[in-house]
């Protein structure tokens, strides 16, 4: 690693060597701004460099946290100090996972920044991103979530997060290991405060402003952050909440946490008075028992992971009864894609070739909810005449499943007297004929206006780019004002219960009341039961 001093002695010896030392030529030594092309900054814990892309200062794998190795399924302590300065050029690891081409380590508290300025006082929003996943897998270094273009387009400050995943964030041990894992159900969603924390205690030094800052996800992303809205370590961390295709109306109910625990101890072979030896089992061990199968039908064979009402960290529901009551300040954006299961269901060919008389038995395992299929297929062919058997399915799974919890959290919203923007994303990828339409996932790399970057499936159109620059608009301008309307769309009003009021993001993008009313109303006839509550 390469110190500052050493920079500097570099620049000094290079000056006398070539006689320019006080002569105007100085400005064209690529030494001297070494300091502007890999820029310094001044954690609680050390000095970091990191470097300047497009004239946007970036900064990777800063730690937040130490080590939780040492820590597993207890909160974790803060990073370690150190004395040289530290090169932030490349992304810490991810938490481990499966399935995941990334180094993956137990060592993988860390945040990224991208900033227009360090230390100019400008106090820019801070937008702070929490990567999908569910709970299970994910991490902030996805090219789709780098935050140079946000940086460009509206003067703000991105950070994204890596945070500990599956059971390694999420199994709850504190009624079969005592007091010591009384925090284990959420050590994942506290790993998200100490970096909000972080967050807050380095905005300045980082060009942002500690007191606007907006949290955004999508998926399990917008998960984490309902359930930080209610819980009481996150207050006053952030300000505003942009959630995409992120819903979490319940926790895991204590009971159910626990039975998932003993399951998982029981495929590691480890008896109840012995559960210690967990924190010092192989990590390749912990992550090949999250595979075993869940005991409820919704789960797709693996032990669902995930928040836990344990009243220590959380002490309520996230949505249920209400709308919590510390979160009411907080403006709220929910949004969904009109197609979301088109991306996990559609990787199955068979699903877009369905048959009328196959229909009713994919729809018993993949709705999700308990509603009589034959009523269901009943309603959709008398709205949409024109709807495959494909189509039905990909419509009532959607609606069946994540879009429920989006409209519950929009009413109770409505009913707190609270500020919520829904949206809808209708346009869909041109990719592959098409086929996928508006699916789960399509919204971030427009959020982020990263169409072209790698993993992106919304081609480069002339149409791609205009819905990029709508969306990713409203995010800046929801994290300027805590409005997310603009001039390029349409005034985006808030959620009430007599208009559901809903911004349809297309080419040509529209404020919609009610949109898919009727889907709406008939899955209403059911209990909606969030995955992981029983």
């Amino acid at each position: 690693m390469t110190s500052s001093s050493n920079i500097k002695s570099l620049n000094r010896r290079h000056l006398l060597r070539t006689g320019l030392a006080g002569g105007l030529a100085v400005s064209l030594s690529p030494l001297l701004h070494a300091q502007d092309k890999y820029p310094l900054a001044t954690t609680r814990s050390g000095k970091i460099r990191g470097v300047t892309e497009h004239n946007i200062h970036v900064f990777r794998g800063i730690p937040y946290g130490a080590d939780t190795s040492t820590r597993r399924f207890i909160p974790a302590l803060q990073e370690e100090k150190w004395t040289d300065t530290r090169d932030t050029f490349y992304f810490g690891a991810a938490a481990p996972q499966r399935n995941t081409r990334e180094p993956i380590s137990e060592d993988c508290l860390y945040l990224n920044v991208w900033t227009p300025g360090l230390r100019d006082g400008a106090r820019r929003p801070i937008l702070f991103y929490i990567h999908g996943g569910g709970y299970n897998n994910g991490s902030g270094a996805d090219p789709q979530y780098d935050g140079i273009n946000l940086c460009l387009r509206g003067d703000v400050v991105v950070i994204t997060v890596n945070h500990r995943l599956n059971a390694f964030g999420y199994l709850y041990l504190a009624q079969l290991g005592g007091k010591e894992f009384a925090h284990s159900g959420n050590v994942g969603q506290l790993d998200l405060v100490q970096a909000l924390q972080w967050v807050k205690q380095h905005a300045l030094e980082f060009g942002g402003d500690p007191d606007n800052v907006t949290v955004f996800g999508q998926s399990g992303g917008g998960a984490k952050i309902i359930t930080l809205m209610a819980m009481p370590a996150a207050n006053n961390l952030f300000q505003r909440a942009f959630t995409m295709s992120g819903q979490q109306v319940t926790a895991a109910g204590p009971r159910a946490a626990t039975q998932r625990a003993e399951i998982f101890l029981d495929v590691l072979q480890l008896p109840r008075e012995k559960i210690a030896r967990i924190q010092s089992l192989p990590l390749e061990k912990i992550l090949e028992a999250t595979q075993v199968k869940d005991p409820s039908r919704v789960e797709n064979n693996r032990l669902y992971f995930g928040p836990v009402l344990d009243n220590q960290v959380l002490l309520r529901h996230p949505f249920y009864p209400d709308a919590p009551a510390q979160s009411r300040h907080i403006p709220l954006v929910i949004g969904n894609t009109k197609d979301e299961t088109r991306a996990f269901l559609g990787g199955d060919p068979d699903n877009f070739k369905l048959t009328w008389e196959q229909l009713p038995q994919k729809l018993i395992e993949q709705q999700y909810v308990d509603l009589n299929p034959e009523v269901v297929i009943a309603e959709y062919r008398r709205l949409y005449p024109k709807y495959s058997p494909s189509d039905v399915f990909f419509a009532a799974t959607t609606a069946g499943r994540s879009w429920r919890g989006a409209i519950i959290q929009a009413e109770e919203r409505a009913r707190q007297g609270a500020p919520a923007y829904v949206y809808q994303l209708d346009w869909g990828s041109p990719l592959d004929d098409g086929k996928f339409g508006a699916f789960h996932t399509l919204d971030i790399p427009l959020v982020f206006d990263n169409i072209v970057q790698p993993g992106s499936r919304t081609g480069t159109s002339k149409a791609a780019q205009i819905v990029a620059d709508q969306m990713s608009e409203a995010l800046l301008a929801f994290a300027r004002t805590g409005n997310p309307s603009h001039k390029g769309i349409p005034d985006w009003k808030p959620y009430t219960l007599d208009k559901q009021e809903t911004l349809v993001f297309n080419e040509k993008s529209a404020l919609a009341f009610d949109p898919r009313g009727d889907e709406r109303k008939l899955y209403e006839r059911v209990p909606f039961i969030q995955r992981g509550t029983f």
